[in-house]
């Protein structure tokens, strides 16, 4: 379906099932794209499945979504998909892509050995709850001293993404908590568990897109009012994206 011209934001967050494929089954990764429209209302822009990961595939992704009508994003919150910050900008080169802080998280404490999480946890708390850029470096920094010869590749990976990662520090508050994550899609993904937890695996890609889009008109049901503080949000994005919003709401 065509789409709205702008999006104030987009987050983009995948979910796994199993396929038949070639006589046997292959796991795909289902992505879901969410939208928070001008008015501040949620909206799935599109589900897509994952052929090709990487630069190629989101490429086709967001060229869809610039077929379907959408001129501009000001902020795109993701997981750390490879390729993707890369073919965001090819599209839409005045888009802030944020990493997801939560999957990073996750990720990280995958290689730390279980007896030092508390305190790793304790440590890093400090860079990405930091009032400011500037202190969450300096915590980095400390954080690396103290852990980068235990876990080189923990501290590699925060230091490598870090630009994407540190975007939603110069915001306030309120703008911080809506795009430093993409757990707002996790709506949406319950109502897919919900719909798909009999189901061990699916005979073809229609037979699952069908049962997800279901998912999708129930998660709209519970979407009748828009994200909190939404005319705070709105009036403090037109002055970080100063000019970006001005025909779009008719300023």
């Amino acid at each position: 379906r065509p789409l709205e011209a702008m999006y104030p934001f987009v987050w983009l967050d995948a979910i796994h099932y199993k396929i038949k494929e070639d006589g046997g089954y292959v796991s795909k990764a289902v992505y879901t794209i969410l939208g928070v429209n001008l008015e501040g209302r949620k909206e799935v822009l599109g589900l897509y499945i994952s052929e090709n990961e990487g630069a190629n595939f989101w490429l086709q992704v967001l060229t869809d979504l610039q077929n379907r009508g959408v001129e501009g994003i000001l902020i795109a919150s993701v997981d750390g998909l490879t390729g993707f910050p890369k073919a965001i900008n090819s599209i839409y080169p005045q888009t802030e892509v944020q990493l997801c802080i939560v999957h990073q998280i996750r990720n990280s404490l995958k290689y730390v050995a279980s007896k030092n999480q508390k305190e790793f946890m304790k440590d890093l708390k400090l860079v990405y709850q930091a009032s400011s850029k500037e202190i969450a470096e300096d915590e980095l920094l400390k954080l690396d001293e103290k852990w980068g010869k235990k876990y080189p590749i923990v501290l590699r990976s925060w230091n490598n993404k870090w630009e994407n990662l540190s975007h939603y520090f110069k915001y306030p508050y309120q703008i911080r908590k809506i795009m430093y994550t993409t757990n707002i899609i996790e709506s949406v993904h319950k109502q897919f568990r919900k719909l798909t937890k009999t189901k061990g695996a699916f005979p073809n890609k229609d037979s699952l897109l069908k049962l997800l889009y279901m998912g999708i008109k129930n998660a709209k049901e519970k979407w009748t009012q828009p994200v909190h503080n939404w005319s705070q949000t709105i009036s403090q994005l037109a002055i970080f994206f100063e000019g970006r919003l001005d025909e779009y709401l008719e300023l």
